[in-house]
């Protein structure tokens, strides 16, 4: 539908629309949710099959789609994080003209990009967030998450690689990986979350969505 490009930090993130259209016979003002798709990769790259072929799944159930090719190595953390609420927000403020309904907004991540979807969820209503983007606490909250066999921990369960490429020289500042360990983040502002994984999961732990 749509490529837009995504800047925080000089650093450029590829946001792309899939929009179904309506049927003026049947529903012209049909508003639908919208799924936000943050492809995996280890924060080195974004995963192609985790991208434009979610998309289409999405618009076969009936749903708007969209894919983040957000930042990776070597920008570091809040970079992508920065991009996704973005996104958010930009969704938010065309809900009228891309017929999405500003209430649905889910956001959707797989494996590294499930750590930044999950970062969204425990981290919109932060200050640290809201000053370095364009848009308010309220326009950059999904209304749901979908983590797909997450990186959360940072901890004995953790996949080092995702957190050595978020944190490039950070990586050695315990704070800062203990507060990126997410499982400590969640609260009572935590977006509903739907969580799968599979215990065969050589990559990514399971105990990576069991913790969040």
């Amino acid at each position: 539908h749509e490529k837009h490009e995504l800047i925080n930090n000089n650093e450029k993130a590829e946001f792309f629309t899939y929009l179904l259209d309506n049927s003026q016979s049947i529903d012209p003002d049909r508003k639908r949710p919208m799924i936000v798709i943050c492809p995996g990769g280890g924060y080195v790259h974004t995963s192609d099959r985790e991208a434009e072929p979610v998309a289409i799944q999405m618009l076969s159930k009936g749903y708007h789609a969209s894919v983040l090719r957000y930042s990776v190595e070597p920008s570091v953390f809040p970079t992508a994080l920065c991009q996704l609420a973005n996104a958010v927000g930009l969704i938010r403020e065309n809900a009228e003209n891309w017929n999405v309904d500003p209430n649905k907004i889910i956001v959707m991540g797989f494996s590294a990009g499930g750590h930044l979807t999950a970062s969204l969820g425990v981290f919109w209503d932060k200050s640290f967030l809201s000053e370095q983007i364009t848009y308010s606490k309220e326009q950059i909250k999904p209304n749901g998450l979908v983590l797909s066999y997450p990186v959360i921990s940072s901890g004995p369960h953790a996949h080092e690689g995702s957190f050595r490429a978020l944190l490039g020289d950070k990586f050695e500042d315990q704070n800062l990986r203990e507060y990126l360990s997410l499982e400590e983040q969640v609260t009572n502002q935590t977006p509903p979350t739907f969580l799968w994984h599979t215990v065969s999961d050589a990559a990514v732990p399971v105990q990576n969505s069991m913790l969040f």
